[in-house]
């Protein structure tokens, strides 16, 4: 990986984590029976930085963002959590959109955004099951009511995320690869292969 790749590449993955940290700003929190919870617009370029770049750089963009926008709030303590969870939905989106042979296309797209969400919900829900349960000894009754609380406003707001993050990726690749940037961030992690246009 030449130098010019490599800072393309810390580049993208830097842009991507100030713009999900910017756009999970653009939040609304909402009671839980365990406390609170909130649907925020930082999913979109978490599920982008992955259509774009790939899976490597959207993971670490993803799990960045996510990590340094729940140090700077009321949630620090679960910034290292969020930034794994948050790492997985970028980097299972862009391994499906990205293929290693070039571009997947819109299909593969949306593929990539459900699978990379579910991704996220899977180790979201998994995260405070076992903290509400085995960590905090809540009963099972009060967790379930916690998990169905924090689900139904999050799976409302699950379709504009992936809708919003695939119109964007359309929006945006056509000048990313007309100006070699696309093929310059997604080479810096390929070991030995040609770059994904």
């Amino acid at each position: 990986m030449g130098k010019k790749n490599r800072a393309a590449a810390i580049t993208a993955i830097g842009l991507m984590a100030a713009l999900v940290f910017i756009f999970t700003n653009f939040r609304i929190k909402f009671p839980t029976p365990l406390g609170q919870s909130m649907v925020h617009l930082g999913n979109i370029m978490c599920l982008l930085a992955g259509l774009l770049f790939g899976a490597l750089p959207g993971g670490l963009a993803a799990g960045i963002g996510s990590a340094l926008f729940d140090l700077t709030s009321e949630y620090a303590a679960e910034a290292w959590i969020t930034g794994i969870n948050k790492f997985f939905m970028g980097y299972v989106c862009g391994k499906v959109a990205v293929p290693k042979n070039g571009e997947g296309g819109w299909k593969r797209n949306v593929l990539a955004v459900v699978l990379g969400t579910v991704t996220y919900q899977i180790l979201w829900h998994a995260k405070n099951i076992i903290n509400s349960r085995f960590i905090l000894g809540v009963e099972w009754p009060v967790v379930w009511a916690d998990v169905a609380a924090k689900a139904i406003p999050s799976l409302l707001n699950t379709p504009f995320n992936m809708l919003a993050a695939v119109l964007l990726a359309k929006a945006l690749i056509p000048a990313l690869k007309r100006s070699g940037y696309l093929a310059k961030v997604r080479s810096a992690f390929a070991k030995d292969e040609p770059a994904a246009q």
